[in-house]
This record gives C-alpha cells, sequence and structure tokens, in this order.
C-alpha cells in the first residue's frame, strides 16, 4: 500500500526544483500548489496556478512539473490541472520568497 503522506512529502520537495522562470523562484514557495491528490494506483494529480492569468509560460511549467515527478517511486502517472480560483496573490508565498523578492508585508 501507498504512503501517501510520504510520497507528498517527496512530491513537494521535488516540485522546490521546478522554479518559475521570470521570477526565479521555486513553484512551492511561491506559492502556486494549490493540492497534490493520490489515488491507490499511484496517479497524483496537481493542483496549481500560476502567477499571471496567460501566462505564455504554462506549458513549459507543467512540462516541468511532470518531469520534476516522473522518477519518484510510486508514482504512475502525474496530471497537472492549472487553475485560476482561488486567484494566486503574493499572501501565498512563503516567508523566503518574500524576501528574495523584497516584498515586505
Amino acid at each position: 500500500m501507498l504512503d501517501k503522506e510520504k510520497l507528498k512529502e517527496q512530491i513537494l520537495e521535488q516540485l522546490e526544483e521546478v522554479i518559475d522562470p521570470e521570477l526565479n523562484i521555486d513553484i512551492v514557495n511561491l506559492g502556486l500548489i494549490y493540492g497534490i491528490d493520490i489515488n491507490d494506483d499511484g496517479d497524483v494529480k496537481i493542483t496549481m496556478t500560476l502567477t499571471a492569468m496567460g501566462c505564455p509560460l504554462a506549458g513549459v511549467i507543467q512540462q516541468q512539473v511532470v518531469r520534476a515527478l516522473q522518477d519518484i517511486d510510486g508514482i504512475n502517472q502525474v496530471d497537472v490541472d492549472i487553475v485560476w480560483n482561488p486567484p494566486w496573490d503574493k499572501s501565498r508565498m512563503s516567508r523566503y520568497a518574500k524576501i528574495a523578492l523584497g516584498i515586505f508585508d
């Protein structure tokens, strides 16, 4: 049986390697990952958003997410669902990302 919590930790670790090309910060610390769902067959659905609607790099980021997760043991298939609700804003960013971008609340 899959240890889904352990798998989620591994997924988040790998997603920290996916860098937003415009902001140069990983998609996890930017707060772009809204959800990680894993079924019993090891199929993974990543629900995420982008910092701006109509981002020309959406396809590239989707491919990078799939590539980052393909070598994790226990994962069968990866589906990336880009959503626009709730809309992303800077409050979703980690403290690390805010400091790196010079954003102070």
